[in-house]
C-alpha cells in the first residue's frame, strides 16, 4: 500500500505542478492584459485548487503510514537530526501544507472579488507564493537536500 501510495503521490506532483504553472499563465495574462475572468478561467482555479486537495490527501495518507514518518514520530530527538527524516517530517509536510492552504485561499479569494482583474490579480500572488513553496520542498533528484526520483515506479 505504502508503495502505490508513493507512486501515485510522485506523479500526481507533476499534475499539480502543470495545473499551477497553466493557472497561472492565464491569471497573469488576464491581469496584465486586463482579460476578462470567463467561466473556463473559474474552471481552471477551481481545478487547480482541487487538484492540489487531492494531492494533499495522498500526501496526509502517506504521511500516517509512511516508515520514514512513523519513525519520526515515535522518536523525535533523534529523527530531527537526520536529514532525510527531519525533511520528510517537517520541512517538506510543512511547507506544502502552507502551499495548499495558500492556494485555498487565494482561490477563495478570487472567488469572491467583483473586478476580473483582481480575480486574476489574486490567483496571480497567492498561486505564485505557493508554487515557490513547492518547488523549494519537492524532494529534487538534483536536490542537495533529500533526492528522490522524478517518477517513481511501482
Amino acid at each position: 500500500m505504502e508503495l502505490i501510495l508513493l507512486t501515485l503521490h510522485s506523479w500526481f506532483r507533476w499534475l499539480v505542478l502543470i495545473s499551477l504553472v497553466y493557472a497561472l499563465y492565464r491569471a497573469y495574462r488576464g491581469w496584465l492584459y486586463e482579460k476578462p475572468f470567463t467561466v473556463f478561467e473559474n474552471r481552471v482555479r477551481h481545478n487547480t485548487a482541487t487538484i492540489a486537495h487531492i494531492q494533499l490527501i495522498l500526501g496526509v495518507w502517506l504521511y500516517l503510514i509512511s516508515p520514514i514518518t512513523t519513525f519520526f514520530i515515535h522518536h523525535f530527538t533523534d529523527a530531527v537530526h537526520i536529514r532525510e527524516i527531519r525533511f520528510f517530517g517537517i520541512e517538506h509536510s510543512f511547507t506544502m501544507l502552507i502551499a495548499i492552504l495558500l492556494i485555498t485561499v487565494g482561490s477563495a479569494l478570487a472567488k469572491r472579488k467583483t473586478s476580473d482583474r483582481e480575480k486574476f490579480k489574486t490567483i496571480a500572488i497567492w498561486f505564485t507564493i505557493a508554487l515557490l513553496l513547492i518547488l523549494a520542498a519537492i524532494p529534487w533528484e538534483f536536490s542537495p537536500l533529500v533526492s528522490r526520483p522524478y517518477f517513481r515506479g511501482v
